[in-house]
Protein backbone atom coordinates (compact mmCIF):
# COMPACT_ATOMS: atom_id res chain seq x y z
CA UNK A 1 0.00 0.00 0.00
CA UNK A 2 2.96 2.61 0.85
CA UNK A 3 3.96 2.78 -3.20
CA UNK A 4 0.53 4.42 -3.52
CA UNK A 5 1.17 7.18 -0.91
CA UNK A 6 1.07 10.70 -1.85
CA UNK A 7 4.23 12.73 -1.29
CA UNK A 8 4.11 15.65 1.06
CA UNK A 9 4.49 19.29 -0.01
CA UNK A 10 7.13 20.96 0.69
CA UNK A 11 8.45 22.28 3.74
CA UNK A 12 8.56 26.14 4.30
CA UNK A 13 8.51 29.14 7.43
CA UNK A 14 4.15 29.14 6.82
CA UNK A 15 4.31 25.37 7.29
CA UNK A 16 6.66 26.00 10.86
CA UNK A 17 3.79 28.38 11.77
CA UNK A 18 0.83 25.43 11.74
CA UNK A 19 2.98 22.94 13.79
CA UNK A 20 0.90 22.00 16.82
CA UNK A 21 1.70 20.65 20.28
CA UNK A 22 3.80 17.15 20.71
CA UNK A 23 1.58 15.73 23.06
CA UNK A 24 -2.06 15.60 23.84
CA UNK A 25 -5.23 16.98 21.94
CA UNK A 26 -5.78 19.93 23.58
CA UNK A 27 -7.97 21.74 21.20
CA UNK A 28 -5.73 19.68 17.47
CA UNK A 29 -8.40 19.51 15.13
CA UNK A 30 -11.09 22.60 13.96
CA UNK A 31 -14.28 20.64 14.36
CA UNK A 32 -13.25 19.53 18.02
CA UNK A 33 -11.99 23.76 18.89
CA UNK A 34 -15.69 24.08 18.68
CA UNK A 35 -17.10 21.75 20.20
CA UNK A 36 -15.07 21.07 23.70
CA UNK A 37 -16.79 18.39 25.67
CA UNK A 38 -16.23 15.80 22.48
CA UNK A 39 -12.59 16.90 22.28
CA UNK A 40 -10.63 14.13 23.84
CA UNK A 41 -7.61 15.93 25.09
CA UNK A 42 -5.73 12.50 26.18
CA UNK A 43 -6.05 8.72 26.32
CA UNK A 44 -4.51 6.41 28.15
CA UNK A 45 -4.09 2.81 28.45
CA UNK A 46 -1.87 0.81 30.57
CA UNK A 47 -1.42 -2.59 32.87
CA UNK A 48 -2.01 -1.81 36.27
CA UNK A 49 0.07 -1.11 38.57
CA UNK A 50 -1.26 -0.68 42.15
CA UNK A 51 -0.58 -3.36 44.20
CA UNK A 52 -3.13 -6.60 43.78
CA UNK A 53 -4.51 -5.36 40.09
CA UNK A 54 -1.57 -6.14 38.36
CA UNK A 55 -3.76 -8.79 36.44
CA UNK A 56 -5.88 -5.49 34.91
CA UNK A 57 -5.33 -2.94 32.03
CA UNK A 58 -6.73 0.93 33.21
CA UNK A 59 -8.08 3.15 30.61
CA UNK A 60 -8.40 6.57 30.64
CA UNK A 61 -10.02 9.19 28.43
CA UNK A 62 -10.41 12.80 29.32
CA UNK A 63 -12.35 15.26 27.27
CA UNK A 64 -12.76 19.01 27.87
CA UNK A 65 -9.35 20.30 27.60
CA UNK A 66 -8.33 23.34 29.62
CA UNK A 67 -10.58 24.07 32.56
CA UNK A 68 -10.59 26.79 34.53
CA UNK A 69 -11.55 25.42 38.00
CA UNK A 70 -12.62 28.76 39.45
CA UNK A 71 -15.14 28.88 36.06
CA UNK A 72 -18.59 29.04 37.88
CA UNK A 73 -21.41 28.81 38.36
CA UNK A 74 -22.52 25.80 36.16
CA UNK A 75 -18.74 24.60 36.12
CA UNK A 76 -18.09 21.64 33.22
CA UNK A 77 -20.41 18.59 33.25
CA UNK A 78 -20.23 15.66 31.00
CA UNK A 79 -22.47 16.53 27.92
CA UNK A 80 -25.64 14.16 28.12
CA UNK A 81 -25.62 14.74 24.49
CA UNK A 82 -21.99 12.73 23.95
CA UNK A 83 -21.65 9.47 23.50
CA UNK A 84 -17.64 8.36 25.15
CA UNK A 85 -16.69 5.27 24.19
CA UNK A 86 -13.25 3.25 24.78
CA UNK A 87 -12.57 0.61 21.91
CA UNK A 88 -10.30 -2.40 22.24
CA UNK A 89 -8.50 -4.24 18.89
CA UNK A 90 -7.70 -7.67 19.84
CA UNK A 91 -7.65 -9.35 16.59
CA UNK A 92 -4.94 -7.14 14.52
CA UNK A 93 -7.69 -5.72 11.71
CA UNK A 94 -8.14 -2.33 13.54
CA UNK A 95 -11.91 -2.93 14.31
CA UNK A 96 -13.55 -2.77 17.92
CA UNK A 97 -13.79 -5.82 19.35
CA UNK A 98 -14.46 -4.76 22.80
CA UNK A 99 -16.30 -1.48 23.27
CA UNK A 100 -16.90 0.60 26.75
CA UNK A 101 -19.55 3.01 26.25
CA UNK A 102 -20.36 5.88 29.25
CA UNK A 103 -23.44 7.92 28.84
CA UNK A 104 -24.26 10.60 31.22
CA UNK A 105 -27.26 12.24 32.70
CA UNK A 106 -27.94 15.56 34.42
CA UNK A 107 -30.24 16.39 37.04
CA UNK A 108 -30.90 19.74 38.72
CA UNK A 109 -31.68 19.17 42.42
CA UNK A 110 -32.38 23.02 42.93
CA UNK A 111 -33.54 24.92 40.40
CA UNK A 112 -33.77 27.76 42.04
CA UNK A 113 -30.45 28.25 43.72
CA UNK A 114 -27.99 30.56 41.27
CA UNK A 115 -24.79 27.75 41.16
CA UNK A 116 -24.35 24.52 40.69
CA UNK A 117 -22.74 23.86 44.71
CA UNK A 118 -23.26 25.50 47.36
CA UNK A 119 -22.85 24.45 50.96
CA UNK A 120 -20.84 25.07 54.43
CA UNK A 121 -20.30 24.33 57.69
CA UNK A 122 -23.42 22.37 59.26
CA UNK A 123 -25.67 24.78 57.22
CA UNK A 124 -25.92 28.39 57.29
CA UNK A 125 -29.70 29.64 58.20
CA UNK A 126 -31.02 33.09 58.40
CA UNK A 127 -29.69 36.57 60.64
CA UNK A 128 -32.42 38.52 62.87
CA UNK A 129 -32.77 41.11 60.45
CA UNK A 130 -33.41 38.60 57.50
CA UNK A 131 -36.17 40.17 55.07
CA UNK A 132 -39.37 39.00 55.23
CA UNK A 133 -40.98 36.36 54.67
CA UNK A 134 -37.65 34.85 55.99
CA UNK A 135 -37.66 34.54 59.59
CA UNK A 136 -34.65 34.37 61.82
CA UNK A 137 -33.33 30.45 61.83
CA UNK A 138 -34.94 29.90 58.43
CA UNK A 139 -32.31 27.51 56.56
CA UNK A 140 -30.05 29.46 53.80
CA UNK A 141 -27.45 27.47 52.63
CA UNK A 142 -26.86 23.86 52.88
CA UNK A 143 -24.31 21.94 55.12
CA UNK A 144 -20.46 21.19 53.00
CA UNK A 145 -21.23 18.55 50.39
CA UNK A 146 -19.45 15.55 51.80
CA UNK A 147 -21.29 13.11 49.81
CA UNK A 148 -22.23 12.23 46.18
CA UNK A 149 -25.61 10.57 47.34
CA UNK A 150 -27.84 10.75 50.79
CA UNK A 151 -27.09 12.54 53.72
CA UNK A 152 -24.37 15.48 52.67
CA UNK A 153 -25.22 15.83 49.19
CA UNK A 154 -27.73 18.36 49.97
CA UNK A 155 -25.77 21.30 48.61
CA UNK A 156 -25.21 19.14 45.13
CA UNK A 157 -27.57 20.68 43.01
CA UNK A 158 -25.58 20.26 39.45
CA UNK A 159 -25.40 16.57 39.67
CA UNK A 160 -24.46 13.41 37.20
CA UNK A 161 -25.09 9.90 36.83
CA UNK A 162 -23.60 7.35 34.49
CA UNK A 163 -24.12 4.14 32.89
CA UNK A 164 -21.57 1.61 31.17
CA UNK A 165 -22.18 -0.62 28.58
CA UNK A 166 -20.04 -3.46 27.46
CA UNK A 167 -20.33 -4.32 23.91
CA UNK A 168 -18.92 -7.43 22.94
CA UNK A 169 -19.71 -9.46 19.85
CA UNK A 170 -22.74 -7.54 18.89
CA UNK A 171 -24.27 -7.93 22.19
CA UNK A 172 -24.68 -4.87 24.77
CA UNK A 173 -24.65 -5.44 28.59
CA UNK A 174 -25.05 -2.60 31.06
CA UNK A 175 -22.11 -3.21 33.83
CA UNK A 176 -23.23 -2.87 37.12
CA UNK A 177 -26.93 -2.18 36.49
CA UNK A 178 -27.75 -2.64 40.45
CA UNK A 179 -26.35 0.37 41.26
CA UNK A 180 -26.36 4.06 40.68
CA UNK A 181 -23.28 5.84 39.76
CA UNK A 182 -22.28 9.02 40.52
CA UNK A 183 -20.11 11.51 38.54
CA UNK A 184 -17.22 13.57 40.82
CA UNK A 185 -18.51 17.06 40.72
CA UNK A 186 -15.33 20.01 40.31
CA UNK A 187 -13.70 21.19 43.13
CA UNK A 188 -15.47 24.44 44.26
CA UNK A 189 -13.45 25.19 47.10
CA UNK A 190 -12.77 24.45 51.21
CA UNK A 191 -16.07 26.12 52.44
CA UNK A 192 -18.14 24.04 49.94
CA UNK A 193 -16.05 20.68 49.80
CA UNK A 194 -14.33 20.77 53.09
CA UNK A 195 -12.42 16.96 52.29
CA UNK A 196 -12.36 16.71 48.52
CA UNK A 197 -10.68 14.04 48.43
CA UNK A 198 -12.67 11.99 50.49
CA UNK A 199 -15.44 13.10 48.31
CA UNK A 200 -14.08 12.39 45.17
CA UNK A 201 -12.89 8.59 46.58
CA UNK A 202 -16.61 7.92 46.64
CA UNK A 203 -16.84 7.68 42.97
CA UNK A 204 -14.69 4.82 42.55
CA UNK A 205 -16.69 1.70 41.88
CA UNK A 206 -16.30 -1.87 41.85
CA UNK A 207 -18.42 -5.02 40.49
CA UNK A 208 -17.28 -8.18 38.64
CA UNK A 209 -14.10 -7.80 39.02
CA UNK A 210 -14.11 -3.93 37.14
CA UNK A 211 -13.90 -0.34 38.20
CA UNK A 212 -15.15 2.59 36.91
CA UNK A 213 -14.71 6.31 37.72
CA UNK A 214 -16.04 9.58 36.07
CA UNK A 215 -15.34 12.87 36.81
CA UNK A 216 -13.73 16.42 36.76
CA UNK A 217 -9.93 15.89 37.78
CA UNK A 218 -6.55 17.12 37.48
CA UNK A 219 -5.16 17.31 34.01
CA UNK A 220 -2.49 14.85 34.05
CA UNK A 221 -0.79 16.51 31.09
CA UNK A 222 2.26 18.50 30.72
CA UNK A 223 3.41 20.83 28.24
CA UNK A 224 5.22 24.21 27.49
CA UNK A 225 2.33 25.00 25.44
CA UNK A 226 3.19 28.96 24.79
CA UNK A 227 6.87 27.56 23.71
CA UNK A 228 5.94 24.94 21.67
CA UNK A 229 3.27 27.03 19.71
CA UNK A 230 5.72 29.97 18.99
CA UNK A 231 6.88 28.32 16.21
CA UNK A 232 8.66 25.70 18.05
CA UNK A 233 10.53 28.25 20.16
CA UNK A 234 11.91 25.85 22.72
CA UNK A 235 13.28 27.77 25.94
CA UNK A 236 15.45 24.74 26.52
CA UNK A 237 15.48 22.63 23.30
CA UNK A 238 18.01 20.21 23.98
CA UNK A 239 17.99 19.14 27.55
CA UNK A 240 21.56 18.49 29.81
CA UNK A 241 21.89 14.89 30.81
CA UNK A 242 21.38 16.04 34.79
CA UNK A 243 17.95 17.82 33.23
CA UNK A 244 17.09 14.92 31.25
CA UNK A 245 17.53 12.22 34.11
CA UNK A 246 15.40 14.39 36.29
CA UNK A 247 11.89 13.10 35.80
CA UNK A 248 10.77 15.68 39.48
CA UNK A 249 12.02 18.92 38.33
CA UNK A 250 10.98 21.10 35.70
CA UNK A 251 13.21 23.79 33.94
CA UNK A 252 10.17 25.70 32.45
CA UNK A 253 6.74 26.13 33.33
CA UNK A 254 3.73 23.87 32.32
CA UNK A 255 1.40 25.21 30.53
CA UNK A 256 -1.35 23.27 31.66
CA UNK A 257 -0.74 23.52 35.48
CA UNK A 258 -3.57 24.32 37.29
CA UNK A 259 -6.04 23.02 34.88
CA UNK A 260 -8.41 20.28 35.60
CA UNK A 261 -10.60 18.58 33.13
CA UNK A 262 -13.22 16.02 32.21
CA UNK A 263 -12.09 12.06 33.12
CA UNK A 264 -13.38 8.80 32.55
CA UNK A 265 -11.38 5.53 33.76
CA UNK A 266 -12.30 2.07 34.03
CA UNK A 267 -9.89 -0.69 34.82
CA UNK A 268 -10.87 -4.39 33.70
CA UNK A 269 -9.03 -7.66 33.98
CA UNK A 270 -6.69 -8.85 31.12
CA UNK A 271 -8.44 -12.00 29.92
CA UNK A 272 -11.52 -10.03 29.29
CA UNK A 273 -9.45 -8.25 26.77
CA UNK A 274 -7.61 -11.17 25.06
CA UNK A 275 -8.57 -12.99 21.75
CA UNK A 276 -8.12 -16.48 23.86
CA UNK A 277 -9.52 -15.36 27.16
CA UNK A 278 -5.76 -16.22 28.63
CA UNK A 279 -3.09 -14.19 30.05
CA UNK A 280 -1.03 -14.04 27.22
CA UNK A 281 2.91 -14.07 27.64
CA UNK A 282 4.77 -10.89 26.45
CA UNK A 283 6.21 -13.03 23.48
CA UNK A 284 2.56 -14.41 22.43
CA UNK A 285 0.95 -13.11 19.10
CA UNK A 286 -1.89 -12.70 21.72
CA UNK A 287 -0.68 -10.29 23.98
CA UNK A 288 -0.66 -7.28 22.23
CA UNK A 289 -4.14 -4.87 22.06
CA UNK A 290 -5.06 -1.82 20.00
CA UNK A 291 -6.91 0.66 21.70
CA UNK A 292 -8.65 3.91 20.82
CA UNK A 293 -11.21 5.94 22.37
CA UNK A 294 -14.19 8.18 20.75
CA UNK A 295 -16.62 10.77 20.80
CA UNK A 296 -19.77 10.57 19.08
CA UNK A 297 -22.72 12.91 18.94
CA UNK A 298 -26.41 12.41 17.29
CA UNK A 299 -26.98 13.09 13.73
CA UNK A 300 -28.85 15.73 13.87
CA UNK A 301 -28.57 17.60 17.77
CA UNK A 302 -31.42 19.85 19.40
CA UNK A 303 -30.39 21.77 22.37
CA UNK A 304 -32.56 20.84 24.90
CA UNK A 305 -33.80 17.61 23.33
CA UNK A 306 -34.18 14.10 23.88
CA UNK A 307 -30.78 11.91 23.57
CA UNK A 308 -31.24 9.42 21.00
CA UNK A 309 -32.56 6.18 21.92
CA UNK A 310 -30.37 3.91 18.99
CA UNK A 311 -26.76 3.92 18.09
CA UNK A 312 -27.29 4.06 14.35
CA UNK A 313 -28.28 7.82 15.21
CA UNK A 314 -24.54 8.29 16.38
CA UNK A 315 -22.01 9.87 14.61
CA UNK A 316 -18.10 10.30 15.71
CA UNK A 317 -16.82 13.35 16.19
CA UNK A 318 -13.33 12.81 17.55
CA UNK A 319 -11.33 9.50 18.18
CA UNK A 320 -7.96 8.98 19.69
CA UNK A 321 -5.44 6.37 19.96
CA UNK A 322 -1.64 7.68 20.63
CA UNK A 323 -1.03 10.72 21.60
CA UNK A 324 0.78 12.61 18.45
CA UNK A 325 -1.22 11.27 15.08
CA UNK A 326 -3.33 14.34 14.91
CA UNK A 327 -1.34 16.64 16.41
CA UNK A 328 2.11 16.22 14.74
CA UNK A 329 1.34 14.40 11.55
CA UNK A 330 -1.22 14.61 9.99
CA UNK A 331 -2.09 18.21 8.22
CA UNK A 332 -4.21 20.39 9.49
CA UNK A 333 -6.32 20.23 6.22
CA UNK A 334 -7.07 16.38 7.45
CA UNK A 335 -7.22 16.97 10.82
CA UNK A 336 -11.56 16.99 10.96
CA UNK A 337 -11.43 13.83 7.95
CA UNK A 338 -9.16 11.81 10.26
CA UNK A 339 -11.61 12.98 13.53
CA UNK A 340 -14.25 11.06 12.20
CA UNK A 341 -13.03 8.46 9.86
CA UNK A 342 -12.21 4.84 11.35
CA UNK A 343 -8.37 3.36 11.99
CA UNK A 344 -9.05 0.73 9.66
CA UNK A 345 -9.04 3.01 6.87
CA UNK A 346 -5.90 5.29 7.79
CA UNK A 347 -3.88 4.06 5.03
CA UNK A 348 -5.94 7.31 3.58
CA UNK A 349 -3.18 8.92 5.92
CA UNK A 350 -0.10 7.03 5.99
CA UNK A 351 2.00 9.39 3.72
CA UNK A 352 2.13 11.73 6.96
CA UNK A 353 3.43 8.95 9.06
CA UNK A 354 6.39 8.08 6.45
CA UNK A 355 7.36 11.48 5.64
CA UNK A 356 6.36 13.65 8.95
CA UNK A 357 6.23 17.11 8.51
CA UNK A 358 7.19 17.85 12.10
CA UNK A 359 10.28 16.21 11.79
CA UNK A 360 11.42 18.14 8.84
CA UNK A 361 9.99 21.49 11.01
CA UNK A 362 12.42 20.55 13.36
CA UNK A 363 14.96 20.15 11.47
CA UNK A 364 15.19 23.49 9.46
CA UNK A 365 13.64 25.11 12.84
CA UNK A 366 17.04 24.16 14.26
CA UNK A 367 19.08 25.07 11.08
CA UNK A 368 20.18 21.53 10.62
CA UNK A 369 21.37 20.59 13.80
CA UNK A 370 19.40 18.10 14.84
CA UNK A 371 19.28 15.24 11.57
CA UNK A 372 16.58 13.40 10.95
CA UNK A 373 16.27 10.18 8.67
CA UNK A 374 14.92 10.44 5.25
CA UNK A 375 11.60 8.98 4.19
CA UNK A 376 9.86 6.65 4.00
CA UNK A 377 10.36 6.61 8.04
CA UNK A 378 9.48 2.97 8.50
CA UNK A 379 11.05 3.14 12.30
CA UNK A 380 7.66 4.65 12.96
CA UNK A 381 5.93 1.83 11.82
CA UNK A 382 5.72 0.29 15.82
CA UNK A 383 3.25 3.45 16.42
CA UNK A 384 1.05 2.35 13.60
CA UNK A 385 1.22 -1.16 12.90
CA UNK A 386 1.50 -4.56 15.29
CA UNK A 387 5.36 -4.31 15.05
CA UNK A 388 8.69 -5.16 17.45
CA UNK A 389 9.48 -3.55 20.33
CA UNK A 390 5.82 -3.27 21.21
CA UNK A 391 4.05 -6.26 19.27
CA UNK A 392 6.72 -9.61 19.62
CA UNK A 393 8.19 -11.06 16.25
CA UNK A 394 5.15 -13.03 14.49
CA UNK A 395 2.55 -11.37 15.62
CA UNK A 396 0.21 -10.27 12.56
CA UNK A 397 1.33 -6.51 11.45
CA UNK A 398 -2.86 -5.55 10.85
CA UNK A 399 -3.34 -2.42 8.63
CA UNK A 400 -1.82 1.17 9.00
CA UNK A 401 -4.17 2.70 11.86
CA UNK A 402 -3.96 5.18 15.03
CA UNK A 403 -4.18 2.82 17.51
CA UNK A 404 -2.61 2.82 21.20
CA UNK A 405 -0.67 -0.46 21.55
CA UNK A 406 -0.04 -2.06 24.49
CA UNK A 407 1.40 -5.74 25.24
CA UNK A 408 -0.45 -6.75 28.48
CA UNK A 409 1.95 -9.64 28.56
CA UNK A 410 4.63 -7.24 29.67
CA UNK A 411 4.50 -6.79 33.37
CA UNK A 412 3.79 -3.26 35.00
CA UNK A 413 6.82 -1.20 36.16
CA UNK A 414 6.14 -0.64 40.08
CA UNK A 415 5.08 3.06 40.57
CA UNK A 416 8.36 4.23 42.27
CA UNK A 417 10.41 2.63 39.49
CA UNK A 418 8.50 4.40 36.32
CA UNK A 419 10.41 6.67 34.03
CA UNK A 420 9.28 9.16 32.37
CA UNK A 421 10.86 8.46 28.74
CA UNK A 422 9.51 5.12 29.10
CA UNK A 423 10.04 2.48 26.36
CA UNK A 424 13.07 5.03 25.34
CA UNK A 425 14.68 4.77 28.89
CA UNK A 426 14.17 1.26 29.41
CA UNK A 427 11.18 1.06 30.89
CA UNK A 428 9.35 -1.36 29.19
CA UNK A 429 5.92 -1.09 30.21
CA UNK A 430 6.10 2.94 29.21
CA UNK A 431 4.72 4.58 26.05
CA UNK A 432 5.20 3.65 23.02
CA UNK A 433 4.30 0.28 24.39
CA UNK A 434 0.32 1.61 25.78
CA UNK A 435 0.59 5.19 27.69
CA UNK A 436 0.72 5.68 31.48
CA UNK A 437 -0.47 9.51 33.00
CA UNK A 438 3.49 9.68 34.02
CA UNK A 439 5.09 9.20 30.76
CA UNK A 440 6.42 12.43 29.00
CA UNK A 441 4.92 12.14 25.81
CA UNK A 442 5.94 15.38 24.56
CA UNK A 443 9.61 14.45 24.69
CA UNK A 444 9.00 10.96 23.37
CA UNK A 445 6.83 12.00 20.33
CA UNK A 446 9.57 14.71 19.33
CA UNK A 447 12.50 12.36 19.64
CA UNK A 448 10.64 9.59 17.99
CA UNK A 449 10.18 11.94 14.82
CA UNK A 450 13.85 13.30 15.17
CA UNK A 451 14.51 9.21 14.61
CA UNK A 452 15.79 7.63 17.81
CA UNK A 453 13.34 4.71 16.64
CA UNK A 454 15.95 4.21 13.71
CA UNK A 455 18.35 2.36 16.27
CA UNK A 456 21.03 4.27 13.80
CA UNK A 457 23.51 6.21 15.53
CA UNK A 458 23.16 9.74 13.43
CA UNK A 459 19.54 10.00 15.09
CA UNK A 460 19.79 7.81 18.39
CA UNK A 461 22.65 10.23 19.55
CA UNK A 462 22.77 13.32 20.84
CA UNK A 463 20.83 15.94 20.19
CA UNK A 464 18.35 14.11 18.86
CA UNK A 465 18.17 11.68 22.42
CA UNK A 466 17.50 14.64 24.13
CA UNK A 467 14.91 17.09 22.50
CA UNK A 468 12.56 18.48 25.11
CA UNK A 469 10.45 20.90 26.21
CA UNK A 470 12.14 21.02 29.68
CA UNK A 471 8.97 19.95 31.69
CA UNK A 472 9.33 16.90 33.23
CA UNK A 473 6.46 16.03 35.34
CA UNK A 474 2.73 17.36 36.36
CA UNK A 475 2.53 19.91 38.69
CA UNK A 476 0.69 18.01 41.29
CA UNK A 477 1.76 14.00 42.35
CA UNK A 478 -0.26 11.45 40.83
CA UNK A 479 -1.79 8.89 42.43
CA UNK A 480 -0.58 5.54 42.64
CA UNK A 481 -3.73 3.64 42.57
CA UNK A 482 -6.91 3.78 40.56
CA UNK A 483 -7.23 5.77 38.56
CA UNK A 484 -4.26 6.85 38.72
CA UNK A 485 -4.87 10.75 37.79
CA UNK A 486 -4.34 13.23 40.35
CA UNK A 487 -8.04 15.03 42.23
CA UNK A 488 -9.17 17.77 41.00
CA UNK A 489 -7.77 21.77 41.88
CA UNK A 490 -9.50 24.02 44.30
CA UNK A 491 -11.65 26.72 42.17
CA UNK A 492 -10.85 28.98 45.45
CA UNK A 493 -7.00 28.50 45.20
CA UNK A 494 -6.30 27.05 42.18
CA UNK A 495 -3.07 28.91 40.33
CA UNK A 496 -1.15 28.56 37.09
CA UNK A 497 2.43 28.43 36.80
CA UNK A 498 3.87 30.99 34.32
CA UNK A 499 6.89 31.45 32.21
CA UNK A 500 9.83 32.99 34.02
CA UNK A 501 8.79 31.31 37.53
CA UNK A 502 11.27 28.54 38.87
CA UNK A 503 10.95 25.68 38.08
CA UNK A 504 7.87 23.88 39.23
CA UNK A 505 7.71 19.58 39.75
CA UNK A 506 5.64 17.48 41.07
CA UNK A 507 4.56 18.55 44.02
CA UNK A 508 6.74 21.22 44.76
CA UNK A 509 4.83 24.29 42.88
CA UNK A 510 5.28 27.67 44.56
CA UNK A 511 2.16 28.62 46.65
Amino acid sequence: MFEKMKPLVAVGMAALMAVPSFGANHREAPITALDHPADITDFYAFRSYEPGQTDKVTFILCVDPLLEPSNGPNYFPFDPEVLYSIKVDNNNDAVADIEFQFRFQTEIRAPGVFTGFVGAGTGVNAPANAPAPAKEGDPVIPPAITSLDGPGSGGLSLRQSYTVTVVRGGQSTEWGSLFRKWAVPSNVGPRTMPEYDKLAAQGIYSSQGMRTFAGTTDDAFWIDLGATFDSLNFRTAVLTPAQDNDDATNVNADDVSGFNVNTIAIEVPITMLTRTGNMEPANSPASTIGTWATTSRPRVTVRGGASPADASSWRQVQRMGNPLINEVIIGTGSKDKFSVSEPKDDAQFASFALDPLLARAINAAFGGAVPIPPPPRTDLLPLVTYAPPIAPVGTAAGPVADLLRLNIGVMPTPFGNQKRMGLLAGDGAGFPNGRRVGDDVTDIAARAVAGVLTGIATFTGAPNNRIGDGVNANDVPYQNKFPYVAWAHSGRSSRHVDPGEAGCGTGNCPQ
